[in-house]
């Protein structure tokens, strides 16, 4: 089928297609007491998204004849035939990718992010240029996997840990070693043929939460992961709170024990020092005399290691504490946790459980904690809704310089 376009609009009738994409399928009945809408005018707003293929009529329903009430004892009357309104998800298919230090992971979703198709690759090269190839790769073996029905892929979004401007120029990737700005959004747009959004990988994994995950329909939200730093996304008021300083990791420098140990910016006891997965390695191969991995030192704190297991504990309660913080100075009792390191939230439940309560009042709604393992194609389609909310919103940046600091895009 050829695909609906989706023309960016404004006002009530933006209102209308959104609330269907994210919530759809929805009675006309539904839709006008969610936006506050009399039946004229969601019929007047709609017509339009109907005419243009926008939205269209799916499934059947019935909703009962206004000023109709039922008589004590009597079912309502049944009113004319309805069909809810819904988007056609398959119609555009969007990619998400999800850029670590040594490899690619790769997502084609639908317009609602339902994922059809993944891939992963390994970087050849942290430089651009390599990058840029790895990615016009895994876009073919996506498409492939879906063959012979090719589908209509509308725009693309890529992911990375590090700064991003305006969705479009890296400004600096310290895992990809990448110190000066790199305009990867405009040399992707050009190398794939289709439009391409770069972000902040915490920032589209919050944007996911929002627009089709956990937070859909929350006021406030937060996501908080532990890995390699610290990383810290969160929704206020319905949206996604974005800032050029997204990427630095500022949370990491947050105090949480004032007797811990440093942090390479000689901060005592902060989250980093505290909680990343190379400080507590480094703590436990100082007390055993030996190096100690991540997931190793957890392992020994498991099995009651004189040494790994008050060091973990002690990470624990400080990840409690750093929960407690998040809730109580953003007033949201939603939070889910993950990152390659949230395995520290395993180990040591009950010292975070500890932690979360030493600094949460008593009085207060209790937090809502959900842990997720590390997973990359979830992170990827995080990218893809990106793609999906510039496309949707009309928020591309323009595009500017195509070159590359670092030889050629690949061919």
């Amino acid at each position: 089928m050829t695909p609906a376009p989706w023309t960016p609009l404004s006002g009530a009738g933006h209102a209308v297609a959104l609330e269907v994409l994210l919530h759809g399928p929805l009675s006309r009945s539904e839709l006008a007491r969610r936006l506050d809408l009399s039946a004229g005018s969601l019929t007047r707003l709609a017509k339009p998204l109907l005419d243009s293929g926008l939205l269209v009529e799916s499934g059947t329903g019935q909703e009962p004849r206004a000023g109709r009430a039922s008589r004590a004892g009597h079912e309502p009357r049944a009113g004319r035939p309805t069909r809810p309104l819904d988007v056609v998800a398959d119609a555009h298919h969007f990619i998400g990718v999800k850029i670590t230090h040594e490899d690619a992971h790769a997502v084609l979703t639908t317009l609602r992010a339902e994922v059809v198709a993944s891939a992963r690759a390994e970087l050849p090269g942290r430089d651009p240029a390599s990058v840029v190839t790895v990615l016009r790769s895994l876009v073919t073996a996506l498409v492939a996997q879906l063959a012979p029905k090719a589908p209509h892929i509308t725009a693309a979004g890529v992911s990375l840990g590090g700064r991003v401007a305006d969705r479009a120029t890296v400004v600096e990737a310290p895992f990809l070693e990448w110190d000066d700005p790199v305009p990867l959004g405009a040399v992707l747009s050009e190398a794939l043929g289709i439009p391409t959004a770069v972000d902040n990988d915490l920032l589209a994994l919050t944007r996911a939460e929002h627009w089709f995950g956990a937070a859909r329909g929350r006021d406030r939200f937060a996501v908080l992961t532990v890995g390699a730093g610290i990383g810290y996304g969160l929704v206020v008021h319905d949206r996604v709170v974005d800032s050029p300083d997204a990427g630095i990791g500022l949370l990491g420098h947050f105090p949480l024990d004032p007797l811990g140990p440093l942090c390479p910016r000689g901060h005592r006891g902060c989250a980093t020092a505290m909680l990343s997965m190379a400080s507590v390695s480094a703590a436990a191969s100082v007390g055993l005399r030996r190096e100690v991995g991540y997931d190793e030192c957890l392992d020994l704190a498991a099995a009651g290691d004189p040494v790994a297991r008050p060091l973990v504990m002690a990470s624990g309660r400080a990840l409690g504490r750093l929960i407690a913080a998040v809730a109580n100075l953003n007033l949201t009792t939603q939070i889910v946790l993950t990152g390659e390191g949230v395995r520290l939230a395993e180990v040591a439940d009950e010292a975070l459980r500890d932690g979360l309560a030493y600094d949460r009042d008593p009085r207060a709604a209790a937090v809502s904690l959900d842990v997720r393992p590390v997973d990359f194609a979830r992170w990827a389609r995080g990218a893809a809704v990106t793609a999906i909310q510039a496309y949707v919103l009309g928020s591309w940046a323009p595009r500017s310089d195509l070159s590359l600091p670092q030889g050629e895009t690949g061919g």
